[in-house]
């Protein structure tokens, strides 16, 4: 059961890293400057992907462990779950992201905020995925 609970609190950790992007971070950079804002979003960007992404790869991993070694299918279902954050990341963000991009290289940061903000939007589906894998695993180890 051991593994069951590090599934659920790498789920819970990458639930509470997306809290804090949508709800701490997002809101502390889009108060800032549009040159400021740009200058922060990208190194942000990197180490939010990098931290959510292993995150969920880990949750993932110790949920198909506990489905295969409990025989339980909730927990592959709350391992599919918070596995679907990659390819909503893939579909969803990565496009505004080179967006993004594209528009701090052509230094138009009033457009970039524009789709800065958009991205935070989207990025709540991140926390909706965290949610409910953490809804599922909860559940499992009940």
């Amino acid at each position: 059961m051991i593994i069951g609970s590090l599934a659920l609190a790498a789920a819970g950790a990458f639930t509470g890293a997306s809290l804090y992007v949508n709800y701490v971070e997002q809101p502390a950079r889009l108060a800032l400057t549009d040159d400021a804002l740009i200058k922060e979003w990208e190194p942000s960007d990197h180490r939010g992907f990098i931290v959510l992404a292993g995150l969920a790869a880990i949750a993932a991993l110790f949920g198909f462990i506990a489905y295969r070694e409990l025989d339980d299918i909730r927990w592959l279902f709350g391992a599919l779950v918070i596995l679907a954050s990659w390819p909503y990341t893939y579909w969803a963000i990565v496009p505004l992201n080179n967006r993004i991009l594209g528009l701090i290289g052509a230094e138009a940061a009033h457009e970039a905020r524009k789709v800065i903000d958009l991205w935070g939007k989207l990025e709540i589906g991140q926390t909706a995925i965290g949610v409910l894998a953490v809804v599922i695993f909860l559940w499992a180890a009940g």
